[in-house]
């Protein structure tokens, strides 16, 4: 069968194979499912994050504890997505993912009744997001090594891409019906509309059919498992580089949304639904980033592509961060969430295609580590730094930062490689 589509796909112009199309992943029906779950659940998901800002801002009007609020959603991931990965090559990806988003659904609804009733404070909004943290460190290792069950490894980047553009697509429409809601319900319903999205995906999943897969034991210890995944990725030097910059990204350079409350309420004096608006003006660049990406049907250029949209990320906080007019942040915003969005598909992409299945999860445990894990270290930081200078000029070293990183990875790798790095493992 595959040999018949490779003949008839070799007599077709390029533009017009299945295998060549934007959204050629979507011809399985599982990841049609998980797609359509996935767009309703990830909507709630963002309108939580957007309603947590806003409601740590209005807490305690401390830089310092959004970043705060920032580190204990993310640290998790540091120390506990190495464990999740290790779960996700040992046992069944698909009943590890409805496990997480079920126990997602549930802290939900404790945030929900939590606010609503009038007994939520910092720290227990703080707490909520650390456990939140807790079941994402077990949740997007397995998940993303799930991609390849549901449409296989000739279709996973397009997949992954498209992932992305969910994701993104959902940034977009999460904070603007967040920023209404807030100003007309408040905070409490956001957190409740989420734990209601979270069927959405659970439903979802349920209805997939999914081959089954015998576990994998093995005499190797935990720890030497988990140690075997970052030996991989460390050693390949395309995935190093690629990780690397990207983890700078991370510790530096996304650390803008942690102050969008106090651009929002303090430098444009727009309130809650200002709030919403920035984030969706970067959901929209990151939502049509991702799926830019999509319609790559080669792997030629990805190191040039990454040092690209870093360098232009970097360029964007820069200027993000003296800005004091909306439509200049908004436009930026849409820039920086475009780029980074697009560096992050394609070094998701590039690790993807170059891991062999046994080491799938523990690898994409690594990604997650030096992407989100990296994450709640930069909002500490960038949190502390602001309450001292304040948080535009705070972003102004976070975007030279990444800017550094850039050069040093055209340096490093671009100038020195060429084109060899882009090549996937076959």
């Amino acid at each position: 069968m595959k040999s018949d589509r490779t003949a008839v796909n070799a007599t077709v112009p390029a533009r017009f194979r299945p295998g060549s199309t934007r959204f050629r992943a979507m011809q399985h029906r599982n990841f049609q499912l998980f797609i359509a779950g996935q767009l309703i659940s990830l909507i709630g998901t963002w309108m939580q994050t957007t309603a947590q800002l806003q409601l740590v801002y209005e807490l305690t009007h401390s830089p310092a504890l959004l970043g705060v609020f920032g580190f204990a959603s993310q640290v998790p991931m540091l120390f506990l997505s190495s464990i999740g990965g290790y779960v996700g090559d040992r046992y069944n990806r698909h009943r590890g993912v409805i496990v997480t988003q079920s126990v997602s659904m549930v802290l939900a609804f404790v945030l929900a009744a939590l606010t609503l009733t009038n007994l939520i404070r910092e720290w227990e909004v703080i707490g909520i997001a650390f456990l939140v943290g807790i079941v994402n460190a077990f949740d997007v290792p397995i998940r993303q090594a799930f991609l390849v069950q549901m449409v296989g490894k000739e279709d996973l980047p397009n997949a992954i891409a498209l992932n992305s553009s969910i994701f993104n697509g959902a940034r977009v429409v999460g904070p603007a019906i967040a920023g209404f809601a807030m100003a007309w319900i408040g905070e409490g319903w956001c957190f409740f509309v989420n734990g209601i999205s979270f069927l959405a995906v659970i439903v979802a999943l349920l209805m997939m059919r999914i081959a089954k897969t015998e576990g994998k034991p093995s005499d190797e210890s935990p720890l030497r498992s988990v140690i075997q995944g970052f030996q991989f990725a460390m050693g390949d030097l395309p995935m190093r580089s690629a990780l690397l910059l990207l983890s700078t990204l991370s510790l530096f350079g996304l650390q803008y949304s942690v102050f969008m409350p106090i651009y929002a309420n303090e430098i444009l004096k727009g309130g809650r639904r200002m709030l919403g608006l920035l984030l969706s003006f970067a959901g929209v660049g990151a939502f049509l980033g991702a799926l830019q990406f999509a319609a790559r049907a080669h792997y030629k250029g990805l190191a040039r592509w990454i040092a690209a949209t870093s360098m232009t990320c970097a360029a964007g906080l820069i200027i993000f961060s003296q800005a004091k007019t909306f439509w200049l942040c908004a436009v930026v915003l849409f820039v920086v969430g475009f780029a980074a969005t697009s560096q992050m598909a394609a070094t998701n992409t590039l690790i993807q295609n170059r891991v062999p299945d046994e080491l799938r999860s523990r690898v994409m445990a690594v990604y997650a580590t030096m992407f989100m894990g990296v994450q709640p270290i930069g909002a500490l930081l960038a949190g502390g730094v602001a309450k001292r200078i304040g948080a535009p000029f705070a972003l102004t070293v976070c975007g030279s930062l990444v800017l550094l990183g850039s050069l040093i990875f055209i340096v490093r790798v671009v100038m020195r490689l060429g084109e060899t790095q882009t090549v996937p493992a076959d």
